[in-house]
């Protein structure tokens, strides 16, 4: 008997269905082990050797596995056919040796592309050993990321508190984010007119032509530049005659687009089924895994991380043939098409996207999958059909016409298109931008040379032009593949960690750049500006990729990275917070200190009218503040679109909101360090209520402060004890409270509108499942503060029987006596966490025996209390 390991539990039972009884299919759950997340898990002076840990969950799947190695025949490692999948079976073969079961044991490594089973018994039948390219490219990327993110972070929490951390890969495409905010912040509108005639032929049909020239000039977007222009023009085309003096008609082909890749299946699936990057890849892993269909399981697409564009020979034919069925002959092109990628730092040569049988149409799948998959799937095999379908052939007609009056001349034209034949257009279309033009779909009718047409209306219409959007997640990914910086692999990945550190916020499916973003941004751009460079990120990847080819040395690579990158933190270190300030008051001038209504200096204080503002470093992170402090205590958070830094126009930092109907005190809403919240009457009793999260201080009007401020508000008796239940707001979010007992509500809008019987349940669930540990498994987070800098999990500060502590993996650290956890910073949490380490992690020691105090100690006692009894 052989033992396979595979990366998910979910692969276990197909596989093993595969391969019979000889055979036993254990999963490693992914990774099984990672850098410790502290100090000196890489080590630069010792050529980069690196301590690996391995946590309890994955120590006891290595101990199965090694226990039925123990007992087999041979180890048969099954990773997924990508790099990570390569560092897996790489991490558990060391973890086998180490355990000292492989004696004697045969050693396989096999790949397959796909969860069918007739490509599992193909690779079985085709072993290799692992690639020591591919891992060394994965242990150099690992090492890099630890050493960017342990070295510069620490330089982050010093000089610019209430950042949470910097990456690699993270800081690039965070300032990609941040530049393109920085693009529309700087843009300045333009108004132009655009000038367009409906037009009729002699045999009444009419057509829409728009102005190129006049009198002698050609005109570009923005030539039109008055309202007194627009309406000379106009006026002059009202009283001209219109000939036609050429029809140009021109047959194009256009030719499909290859399969999907990674980027191209995520950035469709956003376009064209609203799919978050994620959503899409958790979806497509799932089509990837495999269904039950007819009594067996079967995967029904290829592996979805890759940079491949061309499918296997199989496939191919298959599509052939699945076209000739579905579509008619005349669909099929005589030559199969071929593909390769365009892709900038490509990865290993793996195959595309596509189904792993043509002949499971999305039709006859529907009935397997759910809503999402369905349309997914649906996307995935019509994408890779009309890959090896016939080019569309389209017919575009130019009409080239002159308008005349008097002595002045004018250009005209009208563009058309005409499908001839839709050929892979009648199996999949790309999805066109918002704003572009359809002109496949504007038809015209018959037009000859040399006849005169009528004028039927002429429209002058103004514009304006408009910033570059945000990106989206779908434009997001093309300019990271563009760029070359990450890989498929890593682009969701990405995207979630700037999401979780607050520095990028997705709003109406753009991603807006937060207050945090834009300092982490500029101080790297001002301090280590060669790091986020596009060009500079991108030859390390490519560096990267020739490791994976053996073509370079992983620790070369490193050492040569090291020696430059610890160099400029060193030198930062030195650096003192005025020097900070001064560069983030320059970078980023519009953020800070936007310009005002009345044109006065907007660094002036509105309050005091005398000083100057200027970035200030708080606790929890940067505000603006007035330089007369403590004279003048004028603070305003920081305006970040959309964002936690929000203030909701308070450019005085408070904003009247009404009065109260019952005590008639003024209700405010006001702009802290901590944010925006409302206020009712004045002086230390006055009511306050923090903005909940999600309600931005812009949005915030009378009936939203009243609600807030009449928190906690009585649900009902609980009809067991008869004790009332109130809903209410803390510093942990949303809750419902009955008898002392609290159970968090899952959005703001629950407090207001939750009824008795669902109160009570959800009391009910909560006792359920217990406090604690005890019963009820690991406590829920009061507060998440993100993902170690390190990497290897989140820092979480939680509640305990004996009260709070700071979690990072098996690692409990209680917060000092009288700490609030709300203020619990990522800073004070990982010196929580390493002093915990130093003292021996997490175990608890055994108890000692309380040592008997000296008999000069209690006689020292003894006498101290005579003398207070005296």
């Amino acid at each position: 008997m052989d033992v396979v390991v595979v990366e998910s539990p979910n692969k276990v039972k197909s596989i093993n269905k595969y391969l019979g009884r000889n055979y036993k299919v254990l999963a490693s759950f992914g990774h099984v082990r990672d850098l410790p997340a502290k100090d000196g898990s890489v080590k630069p002076e010792d050529d980069f050797a690196m301590s690996w840990s391995v946590d309890t969950a994955s120590a006891k799947r290595l101990s199965d596995i090694a226990k039925a190695v123990k007992e087999a025949d041979g180890l048969i490692l099954a990773t997924d056919p990508d790099r990570e999948g390569e560092a897996i079976a790489w991490h558990v073969l060391e973890v086998l040796k180490q355990k000292r079961v492989l004696k004697d044991k045969t050693i396989k490594r096999v790949a397959f592309n796909s969860i069918t089973k007739q490509a599992v018994l193909e690779a079985i039948s085709n072993p290799r050993e692992i690639d020591p390219p591919l891992v060394d490219a994965y242990l150099a990327r690992r090492a890099l990321d630890y050493l960017v993110g342990f070295t510069l972070s620490p330089v982050l929490w010093r000089k610019l508190p209430g950042a949470r951390s910097a990456g690699r890969v993270q800081s690039v495409a965070l300032r990609f984010v941040c530049d393109r905010e920085a693009e529309i912040e700087r843009f300045v509108r333009e108004e132009y007119w655009q000038i367009a005639a409906i037009l009729g032929t002699p045999r009444a049909e009419n057509f829409e032509a728009r102005l190129t020239a006049f009198d002698g000039k050609k005109l570009q977007k923005l030539d039109i530049s008055s309202q007194a222009m627009a309406d000379d023009i106009k006026a002059m085309l009202d009283g001209a005659s219109f000939k036609t003096l050429s029809v140009e008609a021109k047959p194009t082909r256009r030719n499909p687009s290859a399969p999907f890749t990674t980027s191209t299946l995520q950035q469709a699936a956003s376009s064209r089924l609203g799919f978050s990057a994620s959503r899409t890849m958790q979806v497509a892993q799932r089509l990837y895994e495999g269904m039950e269909i007819g009594g067996e399981t079967a995967g029904l697409i290829t592996y979805m991380r890759t940079d491949g564009v061309q499918m296997a020979p199989e496939a191919i034919e298959a599509a052939r043939n699945a076209i000739a069925k579905e579509f008619g002959t005349k669909y099929l092109p005589e030559k199969a098409r071929q593909y390769t990628t365009k892709a900038k730092n490509a990865q290993e040569a793996h195959e595309a996207i596509r189904p792993t049988d043509f002949n499971r149409t999305p039709a006859e799948m529907r009935k397997f999958l759910d809503a999402d998959q369905a349309r997914l799937y649906e996307m995935i095999w019509k994408r890779a059909i009309a890959s090896q379908m016939q080019p569309a052939e389209i017919e575009r007609t130019t009409v080239e016409i002159e308008a005349r009056n008097g002595s002045r001349i004018a250009g005209l034209r009208a563009v058309g298109s005409v499908t001839r034949f839709d050929g892979f257009i009648a199996a999949y279309t790309e999805q066109k931008d918002e704003d572009s033009e359809d002109e496949e779909s504007r038809r015209l009718p018959e037009i000859r040379a040399d006849e005169t047409l009528k004028r039927e209306s002429v429209d002058a219409s103004h514009h304006t032009t408009e910033p570059p959007p945000r990106y989206s997640e779908a434009s997001f990914i093309k300019k990271m593949e563009e760029l070359g910086i990450g890989r498929p692999s890593t682009y969701v990945a990405t995207l979630k960690t700037l999401e979780d550190r607050d520095y990028v916020k997705i709003e109406n499916r753009k991603l807006v750049p937060q207050a945090k973003g834009r300092l982490v941004t500029a101080f790297m751009e001002s301090f280590f500006r060669h790091y986020v460079e596009y060009d500079f990120t991108a030859s390390l990847e490519e560096k990267l990729d020739e490791v994976s080819d053996g073509k370079l040395a992983w620790r070369d690579v490193l050492a040569d990275f090291w020696k430059d990158f610890s160099g400029a933190v060193d030198e930062i270190k030195e650096l003192r917070v005025t020097n900070v300030l001064d560069a983030l008051n320059e970078e980023l001038a519009p953020l800070v200190f936007p310009e005002r209504e009345d044109g006065s200096n907007p660094r002036i204080c509105p309050k005091c009218g005398t000083g100057n503002l200027s970035l200030k470093l708080g606790k929890y992170g940067a505000f603006v503040g007035c330089s007369n402090y403590p004279e003048c205590g004028f603070t305003r958070q920081l305006d970040g679109p959309g964002g936690n830094g929000d203030n909701g126009g308070l450019e005085d930092g408070t904003k009247v909101l009404g009065s109260d109907p019952y005590t008639n005190e003024e209700i405010t809403l006001r702009s802290g360090r901590f944010g925006p919240y409302i206020q009712r009457g004045d002086g230390k009793d006055a009511k306050r209520s923090s903005l909940p999260k999600g309600w931005a201080a812009a949005s915030i009007d009378h009936e939203k402060a009243l609600a807030l401020l009449a928190l906690p508000r009585d649900v009902g008796q609980h009809p067991e004890t008869g004790k009332m239940i109130s809903a209410g707001l803390g510093r942990y979010g949303p809750f419902v409270l009955h008898d002392g007992a609290y159970a968090n509500l899952e959005s703001i809008e629950d407090v207001f509108s939750i009824g008795l019987n669902r109160a009570v349940t959800v009391l009910a669930e909560k006792q359920a499942k217990g406090k604690g540990g005890r019963g009820g498994g690991t406590p829920a987070a009061l507060k998440d503060l993100g993902e170690h800098p390190a990497g290897g999990g989140n820092v979480t500060v939680r509640d305990g029987k004996y009260g709070a502590y700071v979690n990072f993996g098996k690692v409990n650290a209680t917060l000092p006596k009288n700490t609030d956890p709300a203020t619990v910073t990522m800073e004070t949490a990982l010196a929580l966490i390493a002093e915990k380490e130093a003292k021996g992690g997490g175990a608890k020691k055994p108890a000692r025996a309380a040592k008997k105090p000296a008999a000069s100690t209690t006689k020292k006692a003894a006498a101290s209390k005579a003398k207070k009894k005296d």
